[in-house]
């Protein structure tokens, strides 16, 4: 007869197949989305409650006037400098938040199994800084950026780096590395055909470039397996 204490311990949590650090991401931005949506409801905070969403943008959110400030008229502030990540914790509804929460998790799941969790988060959190950056000071309107799309798009980065090198061990077309940005840029721009577009696209691609760029350097190996593999294919 078998033992069924066996088959009790086999069970696993969904969550054990998850890497540690895209969990701990997702649980952050799960937390505050649900503190500011239970406040909006006025389920907690009472009805000052209502107001923490708009509040959260206030403090958190980043626009390209912070780039006026911190480098063209040196108010380098903590609360200024901080922006350039924690927007990406704060999200325009629970729909918004919903889909990084998915995207964190399925694209988590693939980078976070073979980037170590110190790398994983150096890399979310590079593209997060970088793509607000560079959005900032290339965007032509002041619109306010919020969400953790750059980091996502670092991570889409990651992911075509990874699988550039899995289609060139199997010896087939590298190209089929950039499908999945591809159909995400295709679906952009229908988007902004449809609905009109803002600038905010330019972090979420500048995330990916920054992502598609690092990603040998965090890579297992680093930069030296990074040129190993250019010395054998030169």
């Amino acid at each position: 007869m078998k033992d069924q204490g066996h088959d009790t311990d086999a069970i696993e949590s969904p969550f054990n197949a998850i890497p540690l650090a895209p969990l701990v991401l997702v649980l952050i931005i799960a937390a505050i989305e649900l503190t500011l949506t239970a406040a909006a409801n006025g389920w907690v905070g009472g009805a000052q409650g209502v107001g923490w969403r708009s509040g959260a943008f206030q403090d958190y959110a980043f626009a390209p006037a912070v780039m006026t400030e911190v480098f063209e008229r040196g108010r380098g502030s903590f609360d200024l400098w901080k922006r350039f990540v924690t927007y990406a914790f704060v999200h325009a509804s629970f729909t918004h938040a919903l889909w990084v929460c998915v995207l964190l998790l399925a694209l988590g799941k693939f980078v976070g199994e073979i980037f170590r969790p110190l790398s994983f988060l150096i890399l979310f959190l590079t593209s997060t800084f970088f793509g607000a950056m560079i959005y900032g000071a290339v965007s032509w309107q002041n619109t306010p950026l919020i969400g953790a799309y750059p980091g996502v798009y670092g991570l889409i980065g990651a992911y075509t780096y990874l699988m550039w090198l899995a289609l060139e061990r199997m010896g087939d077309n590298q190209l089929k590395a950039f499908q999945l940005i591809g159909i995400l840029l295709g679906i952009m721009l229908v988007y902004s055909m449809l609905f009109g577009s803002s600038p905010t696209w330019i972090a979420e691609v500048s995330g990916f470039l920054i992502g598609l760029f690092i990603a040998p350097l965090l890579a297992p190996g680093g930069w030296s397996a990074f040129l190993n593999r250019i010395r054998k294919r030169a």
